[in-house]
């Protein structure tokens, strides 16, 4: 078949690899000029299974509401007319009881697992690398309170396939020891051993390289999708700024903007835009760095050693479609960072980044089938884009060739809420 796959962050690039190696005809149409310039560009580095619970919470809804008034926490609210984010904020708080956390999280949880092998399957046979490091994961917490609170999501994960383990204080330096200087600032936290690091962008422009070198794949870069042209109960081309394109099947990747062009033609998706805030410095004592990722629970801030980089990212801000960003807006970001691994960079050499995550209420992403016979979503993987990309991907492809998905996706389908 000839396949449009809309998008060339991670999420569109892993589809469409893994679409052109079951032989058929891929084309990626892109806005911009390279893949990975978008949301994919710049993100914590995490492949994270363990990072697998649902936002939508009971606690999170209080966090949520306490955003809107304090914009020095992690999640900041600014409210605007936009009666999108009203609908979405709706739906959101639908989310939020104990039993949808578990549901999401459980299906977040089994598209991780699953993914975090594919990217691994995936890499090796296009003999890539990625700046990646399979030395697990820590998540910490400073107080005690915390900790208490906060592990139970983790065992809750435990209970059901992520391997953990639960540390204190003496195990902390064993596990990582950039922490040990710091330990004890950190009450206790979990350690994911299958988590595992990497340069989401570095991947993607490579992955992109191979795929379009030994799987044919055609990357359309410096052109905007407008529509669909419709036609029946099919989508008969996609309408472009270089003129209408048709094909066989279309593949909708286009992370925050998915949910504005799916509404244009009906379609229920809800996928609203979150920023997030990055930054990547250079290791001045890679010494006094850390050896694997990790996340500081209570601050929100997570992290990874990417070759002898640091990447340090931060924050869930609704502001729309907003993608500015100010110096202070990474205040919080070099104050955990200096604070967790001291003397072990310069802020001033310090890449700064904002971009947007492609949220669903539920955080669960969409994958497969909507409204039309031959429209398939891949969209709204939220927080976890970079670690779900290469499962979504192969299960979008096992979907389209009429093949049953080596996981369960009943959670992942289009209208499943």
């Amino acid at each position: 078949m000839r396949i449009l796959v809309l998008g060339a962050g991670v999420v569109g690039t892993a589809a469409a690899a893994y679409l052109a190696r079951d032989g058929h005809e891929v084309t990626v149409v892109e806005r911009h000029d390279q893949v990975a310039r978008g949301t994919s560009y710049c993100n914590a580095g995490l492949v994270s299974p363990g990072d697998a619970t649902a936002w939508a919470s009971p606690e999170a809804l209080k966090t949520f509401f306490r955003g809107i008034f304090n914009h020095n926490l992690g999640i900041r609210v600014r409210l605007r007319a936009d009666p999108y984010f009203y609908l979405w904020s709706l739906r959101f708080l639908r989310q939020c009881t104990t039993p949808r956390l578990r549901a999401n999280s459980l299906a977040k949880l089994r598209l991780a697992l699953y993914a975090r092998d594919c990217i691994n399957e995936l890499s090796a046979e296009a003999g890539i690398g990625y700046d990646e490091r399979k030395r697990g994961i820590f998540y910490f917490f400073r107080s005690q309170r915390s900790f208490d609170t906060g592990s139970a999501n983790y065992r809750f994960l435990g209970e059901h396939g992520l391997p953990i383990e639960i540390v204190g204080r003496d195990r902390i330096a064993e596990i990582e020891p950039g922490l040990a200087a710091v330990k004890d600032k950190i009450a206790g936290g979990i350690y994911s051993p299958v988590d595992q690091t990497g340069d989401s962008r570095q991947f993607t422009e490579r992955l992109a390289a191979y795929a379009a070198d030994k799987l044919g794949v055609v990357f359309r870069f410096g052109t905007t999708v407008e529509a669909f042209d419709t036609e029946g109960d099919r989508v008969r081309a996609v309408r472009t700024s270089a003129g209408p394109l048709e094909a066989d099947a279309v593949v909708l990747c286009m992370g925050p903007e998915s949910g504005l062009l799916g509404r244009r033609h009906g379609l229920d998706l809800p996928v609203y835009p979150v920023k997030g805030y990055a930054m990547t410095v250079p290791l001045e004592d890679p010494s006094k760095g850390p050896t694997m990722g990790g996340a500081d629970e209570d601050s929100l801030i997570g992290y990874s050693r990417l070759g002898d980089r640091l990447r340090v990212s931060s924050t869930a801000e609704f502001t729309g479609f907003d993608r500015s960003w100010r110096p202070r807006d990474f205040a919080s970001i070099f104050r955990a960072a200096h604070d967790l691994f001291p003397g072990s960079f310069d802020e001033k050499k310090a890449e700064l980044w904002a971009g947007l995550r492609p949220m669903m209420p539920s955080s669960v992403p969409v994958i497969g089938r909507a409204r039309y016979r031959n429209l398939y979503l891949n969209t709204g993987h939220g927080h976890l884009g970079w670690t779900t990309s290469c499962g979504s991907g192969k299960v979008l492809a096992d979907l389209v060739a009429g093949r049953e998905p080596e996981i369960d996706t009943q959670a992942l389908q289009y209208g499943h809420e």
